[in-house]
């Protein structure tokens, strides 16, 4: 038997809840969210806003989290951040997440479920907290100096992870230490004072990670993404400024060449057909076919969520309502779980 907390035994587990979800959707609460640091990418579609969706229409409890006080952790500005998170509720409705079924909110608005920052501090070290891999690659990805907000990163997911007794996570494999945090928190909870919390699993995704324009880590800051925001023309320009290599004979090889095999793994998420087609279609029609193939690809697939996107952007007002009513249903959970966490800890006075 694999141990608990090893990759293997929580891929064992993941494997057995993909199975699970169709047949009993209604068992599962799944928590998702990004960061309001700006506009979502194909990286961020791919990876997990499609995930999000499916899961929707299956029926399982969805919760869509706005992270805009996890901005801070690492960042020394909000400037920008009312504009991000406005694009964000517009891309989230414009892939398809309903908000009649969908619970779509903002970090800031729910004092409640970061109220359970304070007794869930209390059940880690500082030991467990330094040594998080994750809270190390974040660090070093930004190069800023270490916040006691990025330290105490995990911890905070998982106060969004369980006020509402989220009991499923869609992540990568290199998320799965913030989930067993997670577990290990509830775990001491339940146990140091009574059982309220569900010890959640990471739900791996089945998408490949989608490398960026230059085979790179698909990233806003190194302009190598495609924005879903982009309009067709922007898309056209940023994969035609892709770097790619002399040879003409296209060739799918991630190692050797990563800008060619990054586009073909674009145009192969698109349109559903393998990266060694569509290299063997293109031949030896160099680069500028491979691109003018990957810019076709892209703009068909995202026509019909752009328009939705120009469209939705039209009512601010609207955009702004889903967030207030998503802010309440979620308030409302968060206060009735720091309620039941007040009567285990003995604090209603």
């Amino acid at each position: 038997m694999p141990n608990e907390g090893s990759y293997a035994a929580q891929l064992e587990l993941s494997d057995r809840i993909h199975a699970d979800l169709p047949a009993h959707p209604e068992k599962y609460c799944m928590l998702s969210g990004d960061r309001p640091t700006g506009r979502l990418h194909l990286g961020h579609y791919f990876g997990t806003l499609i995930d999000r969706v499916r899961m929707q229409d299956m029926g399982v409890r969805t919760n869509v989290l706005i992270a805009d006080y996890q901005v801070i952790t690492d960042r020394d500005t909000t400037e920008h951040i009312a504009d991000n998170v406005k694009n964000m509720v517009a891309d989230y409705l414009a892939i398809g997440l309903d908000p009649k079924k969908t619970m779509i909110y903002a970090h800031s608005a729910v004092p409640a479920c970061n109220q359970l920052m304070l007794p869930f501090l209390s059940l880690v070290s500082e030991a467990e907290l330094q040594r998080n891999p994750t809270v190390k690659a974040e660090l070093e990805a930004s190069g800023h100096e270490l916040t006691g907000l990025l330290l105490t990163y995990p911890v905070h997911q998982a106060c969004d992870i369980l006020f509402c007794k989220g009991n499923i996570v869609p992540v990568g494999r290199d998320q799965l230490p913030h989930i067993e945090l997670t577990r290990t928190i509830a775990r001491r909870f339940n146990k140091r004072f009574a059982p309220v919390f569900p010890e959640p699993a990471g739900l791996l995704t089945s998408t490949p990670l989608l490398p960026g324009l230059d085979g790179n880590k698909m990233s806003k800051s190194r302009g190598n993404s495609i924005e879903i925001s982009m309009t067709a023309d922007e898309t056209a320009k940023r994969i035609r400024k892709s770097q790619t290599d002399g040879e003409r004979l296209i060739t799918f090889d991630p190692e050797g060449r990563p800008g060619v095999s990054a586009l073909l793994t674009t145009a192969s998420v698109c349109t559903g057909r393998s990266e060694v087609e569509i290299a063997e279609e293109i031949g030896d029609a160099g680069a500028g076919a491979l691109k003018a193939y990957v810019t076709e690809s892209v703009n068909d697939y995202f026509a019909p969520i752009r328009a939705r996107r120009e469209e939705l952007l039209k009512d601010e007002s609207y955009l702004l309502d889903v967030l207030a009513e998503g802010n309440a249903r979620a308030n409302e959970i968060a206060e009735k779980t720091l309620d039941e966490v007040r009567r285990a800890m003995g604090m209603v006075y």
